[in-house]
């Protein structure tokens, strides 16, 4: 009975739009922008069997704007790049399919969906269309690098592989299986996207009776690296989630959050540990995340992730502290992740980087960068100056300097700490005590080298995002110095023992 209910409202509506789509009497309130024909015939189906969908964007931006509105716009207020859309897509809103029917030739998952070829993977291919820079500029990031800069670098590969493959204890030992597909998709590649790859097509039951759909691999996925159906790399929903796509939502720590909270990134945590933080705990529901111009003092009073390392802050006179931006390492001026923290690399897929020992890092394993793969002093104080423009917004330039110099200092700790730790497993090797890379063997899997990862992986990586966040725990004892210290003598004990 229920099922015949729903197919009878299912086609009530669907006959109602069509009707009134061939007329050409579809009524919409002056008041509102214009809503596509097309979409208008998504919606009167996904009222019903998506209801949450439709709900998060009849509250977008995109359901109350169109783009010949948004393009009018002046520089501080404007959310898109286009300068031109083609005719049929100025004056309506960004609807279901405005983005869901765009580029079909292209789009491996594109199906023949009530008249319609639609596609379920929306990319920033797609969103191109609106938002150019941005994507231009998100593709030269690492993030849209981040399931390459995984999957084929051998060093992280193999390390991740350690981590994520099933253990079994045999005959008195565990043994690390090889890593399946599946064992990374369900982990790493959740943040650092999946390769999502159309496997065929199949039959389903719906309120409406059978329909077909792609069969997706490595789908859902929505990793900021995510390799498409329609050959784009990268996800623009890991931070403007679907179908809201809400300014707000990105500008927030929650968000970056889902990925960056350690232990080998904890950045969130450290944000929301340090005096950062938390103001923006104690004082973020009187702010306003949702203006494009964004103003220090007035619509926000300390910097979230967002603030840092993207957003466009202006003054109160609406001049522009730093422009916004997509690339998100354009204000860093180090690589803090690793085992060495060095001038950041210099390309956006890490895994072309390669050192004196032929591995793919961008630092030798005594410590030292290697030239090649980093940027230059002068791109550095570039990127340090748009860093400390955010900082001088709200602090005097005796404090900006004195921090960045403290964040040297610890860069220097750490990275003396691992040319230690790593001359230590080095000999290791040499004695044959553990077999690793001179042997051909895996370099993370025995008890030492396990130790060495977690020095790096999880303590200095914590004591550099520590001091440059200003988190002073996981400087010390939260993953901080503390467990540095005892790890290094952890590795020297077990080395004595092993002898």
């Amino acid at each position: 009975m229920r099922k015949e209910l729903g197919f009878l409202i299912a086609a009530f509506i669907l006959t109602g739009c069509q009707q009134s789509m061939n007329s050409g009497t579809v009524k919409v309130s002056e008041k509102k922008p214009r809503i596509s024909n097309a979409t208008q015939k998504c919606l009167g189906c996904h009222r019903i069997v998506t209801p949450g969908i439709v709900a998060q964007w009849e509250k977008s931006r995109h359901a109350h704007i169109t783009m010949a509105e948004a393009m009018k716009k002046g520089k501080l207020e404007r959310l898109v790049s286009a300068t031109s859309v083609p005719d049929e897509f100025k004056n309506v809103v960004v609807g279901c399919a405005e983005c869901h029917t765009q580029n079909p030739s292209s789009h491996a998952d594109t199906f023949e969906h009530n008249g319609f070829k639609v596609h379920v993977v929306v990319t920033p291919n797609d969103c191109a269309l609106c938002h150019p820079v941005e994507v231009k500029e998100y593709s030269q990031s690492l993030k849209a690098n981040a399931y390459a800069n995984l999957m084929k670098n051998p060093v992280y590969h193999e390390l991740a592989a350690t981590v994520v493959a099933e253990k079994k204890y045999v005959h008195g030992k565990f043994i690390i299986e090889k890593a399946r597909e599946k064992d990374f998709k369900t982990s790493c590649l959740k943040c650092h996207g999946t390769v999502v790859k159309v496997e065929g097509f199949t039959e389903k039951d719906t309120p409406f009776g059978k329909m077909r759909f792609p069969v997706l691999e490595g789908w859902p996925n929505h990793g900021v690296g995510r390799i498409n159906p329609d050959g784009s790399k990268g996800s623009c929903t890991p931070c403007h989630t679907r179908h809201t796509f809400s300014i707000e939502m990105a500008r927030k720590a929650e968000t970056c959050g889902e990925c960056h909270k350690g232990p080998d990134v904890p950045a969130y945590k450290v944000y929301m540990a340090s005096k950062h933080g938390a103001i923006y705990k104690s004082m973020e529901h009187r702010w306003n995340f949702n203006d494009p111009s964004w103003v220090v003092g007035k619509d926000f009073s300390a910097p979230t992730c967002a603030a840092c390392h993207m957003s466009r802050p202006i003054d109160k006179n609406g001049n522009i502290i730093v422009e916004r931006t997509h690339r998100i390492f354009d204000r860093l001026p180090y690589r803090l992740f690793g085992i060495f923290a060095t001038p950041h690399i210099k390309y956006s897929e890490t895994y072309k980087a390669k050192n004196a020992a032929g591995l793919p890092l961008p630092y030798n394993l005594n410590g030292t960068p290697v030239k090649s793969s980093v940027i230059s002093k002068e791109e550095m104080n570039s990127r340090m100056n748009n860093m400390k423009k955010v900082c001088l917004a709200c602090h005097a330039q005796t404090l900006v300097d004195n921090h960045f110099e403290e964040l040297k200092e610890i860069i220097d700790y750490t990275n003396n700490a691992e040319v230690s730790a790593t001359n230590l497993l080095v000999d290791v090797w040499k004695r044959g005590i553990e077999k690793g890379l001179p042997q051909g063997s895996n370099p993370f899997d025995e008890p030492i080298e396990q130790r060495w990862v977690e020095s790096w992986l999880f303590y200095a990586d914590s004591i550099r995002y520590g001091a440059a966040m200003a988190g002073q725990d996981y400087v010390t004892f939260a993953n901080g110095k503390w467990y540095l210290g005892k790890t290094l003598k952890t590795m020297e004990m077990l080395k004595n023992l092993k002898k």
